[in-house]
């Protein structure tokens, strides 16, 4: 069974969300996911360019009512 860990980067404007999830990703194992909730509307546009480029896996991106964003991302070494 995955552990799933949460970072919160509400308020923060790109690059930062990235940055944060990029590091809290090197704690975790492989298979595990990170959940970040983000308030920074090009993070959308973001998040997908880091997984592609890094090769982890975007397992879901939503918005909520609030304009809060979630992106679930699994870790792929």
């Amino acid at each position: 069974m995955s552990s799933e860990t949460t970072l919160d980067a509400r308020g923060l404007t790109c690059p930062l969300p990235i940055l944060r999830a990029k590091k809290a990703l090197k704690t975790l194992a492989d298979g595990a996911v990170l959940t970040v909730l983000a308030t920074d509307p090009s993070s959308v546009r973001d998040f997908a360019t880091f997984c592609r480029q890094t090769g982890n896996e975007l397992l879901e991106t939503a918005e909520d009512a609030e304009g809060v964003f979630r992106y679930r991302i699994r870790k792929v070494d």
